[in-house]
């Protein structure tokens, strides 16, 4: 089985796509990768979808609301951090804006002077820091020594102990299941009125359906335009989530229902 996550070697999403696939591939951004999914090119996509420091990957959500995939599984795995440099002299930190996010009190209590550069990935702000030494990197600290040799200058920089994040391995929406003990869910009503949330979180109260996670993003189709994603702590197969997905689809029928399918969770160290 081939996959494509977000490169190049050593990031946290390759780190993730390892567990499903030996030939890995990368793309340079998530939108890209669940493109790539949805038109056939690789069999699974590995995209980071919710950390637990600084939330939700907008850009997953985003993408997932504009292509025809699935998710087939979620992997969870905690997230550790080093500064890696070639030495202790740089004047910039460079790595993913949620690895900086994620490291935001350690930045501004040991380099508050430090400029802070967002790239693509961790492994892309690593290897700026082995080809410039004014530039650190951080990620994991395996990636010290993946390539030339940087230095370790401290570990577990997070700000939280319990750093982890949520991937969701995506395959084409052919491959949708019903079978999982989680479900993703994004509704787009297309219309707006008071009490248009609280029916669609009553469509899973009424029926007991817990909800891990409910998000708003804009629809991009006009100010004030939203549509909404849902997970929900049970599998299609069940009666009750199908009755609770008429109901949904019902309240969004000027809009639409996209079922990203049932899925179960896998936990990997690393």
């Amino acid at each position: 089985m081939n996959a494509v996550t977000l490169g190049p070697t050593g990031t946290y999403s390759h780190r993730a796509a390892r567990a499903v696939a030996d030939d890995v591939s990368f793309r340079e951004s998530v939108t890209a990768i669940i493109e790539a999914v949805a038109s056939g090119d690789f069999e699974r996509g590995v995209v980071p979808i919710e950390n637990s420091i600084e939330g939700s990957v907008t850009e997953t959500l985003d993408a997932l609301a504009n292509y025809e995939v699935c998710v087939t599984s979620e992997i969870v795995t905690p997230i550790r951090h080093a500064l890696l440099a070639q030495g202790e002299s740089f004047d910039t930190i460079a790595s993913h804006a949620q690895a900086l996010a994620q490291c935001r009190s350690y930045l501004e209590e040991h380099y508050p002077d430090a400029i802070q550069e967002a790239v693509a990935s961790t492994a892309r702000g690593v290897q700026s820091a082995r080809e410039n030494a004014s530039i650190a990197g951080i990620g994991h600290p395996d990636n010290a020594t993946n390539g030339a040799e940087l230095q370790i200058l401290a570990e577990d920089i997070q700000d939280q102990d319990s750093n982890a994040t949520r991937f969701f391995v995506i395959a084409p929406a052919d491959e949708r299941t019903d079978a999982g003990g989680k479900t993703s869910l994004i509704v787009y009503p297309n219309v707006n009125y008071p009490g248009l949330l609280l029916e669609l979180l009553e469509a899973f109260a009424d029926r007991d359906i817990n909800l891990s996670r409910v998000e708003s993003r804009p629809s991009g189709a006009r100010l004030g335009d939203y549509l909404f994603h849902f997970d929900i702590e049970a599998g299609v197969y069940e009666s009750r989530v199908q009755d609770a997905l008429d109901e949904i689809e019902e309240l969004a029928s000027e809009g639409w229902v996209r079922n990203l399918g049932s899925y179960d969770t896998k936990h990997v160290l690393y």
